[in-house]
């Protein structure tokens, strides 16, 4: 969508958006965080599975089962973040706290393993593209279930 497009839609001018998010990729960014805020807050703040007091495998399959549904749900928006934000993925607030969520998991689980490039590993699964793909009609959580087994089996062994 362009921001032509989100500006009329907004009712307000290009200028009004471009001095908001910057360009499209900030705009993208502030869509995701957006739909991700309240998940982080569950990390953060919120009782088990997703906060503390669980132990890392649960919080972790926990957590892929909510990352999960808001990139099932958002699979397009990823889409188009992905390709404006390729060169600043990794700098991206969300991809960071993310990150360092997974790989504190990772870590505390197995501490034997590469943990860091793991949580970057499976980050890369969420690309929209791959998840449009993956995802039939008649089953939409197929994504994050498989996800979830992906990580269960690296867990185990």
């Amino acid at each position: 969508m362009s921001l032509d497009r989100v500006a009329a839609l907004a009712g307000v001018g290009k200028g009004t958006v471009f001095r908001r998010f910057g360009n499209r990729a900030g705009l993208l960014q502030a869509l995701l965080e957006e739909r991700s805020r309240e998940l982080r807050e569950a990390i953060q703040n919120g009782p088990p599975p997703l906060g503390a007091g669980a132990p890392a495998r649960e919080r972790l399959l926990a957590f892929l089962d909510q990352l999960g549904a808001i990139a099932e749900g958002n699979a397009v928006l990823l889409s188009a973040h992905d390709q404006a934000c390729a060169e600043d993925k990794y700098d991206d607030p969300s991809y960071r706290f993310w990150h360092r969520h997974l790989s504190t998991l990772f870590t505390e689980e197995r501490p034997d393993l590469d943990t860091d490039f793991l949580a970057h590993t499976v980050l890369a699964a969420f690309n929209g593209d791959l998840i449009r793909h993956t995802t039939p009609p008649d089953d939409p959580r197929r994504f994050t279930h498989s996800i979830q087994q992906m990580v269960a089996a690296l867990l185990d062994s």
